[in-house]
């Protein structure tokens, strides 16, 4: 079910589908306690890589604005 720990997402996108994936399994209750786990641990990864990755693109924004994160408009 889960990918191996050592088996990142190839990208924020695919991460956060797989985490969606994830957590529709695990709402359905039908999950044996195992695989519940597994996916439980696999979430957490998944969740962290998607914050690591925001937060990268936060920081990669305040040096492109000189140090200030604006807020976002659209326009």
């Amino acid at each position: 079910m889960p990918k191996d720990k050592a088996d990142p997402p190839a990208s924020y996108e695919a991460a956060l589908q797989e985490l969606e994936q994830l957590v529709s399994r695990i709402e359905t209750g039908q999950l044996p306690l195992e695989q519940l786990l597994a996916g439980y641990e696999r979430g957490a990864e998944l969740l962290k890589f998607c914050r690591d990755k925001l937060q990268a693109v936060e920081d990669q924004i305040k040096v492109l604005d000189a140090g200030t994160l604006k807020p976002w408009t659209q326009e």
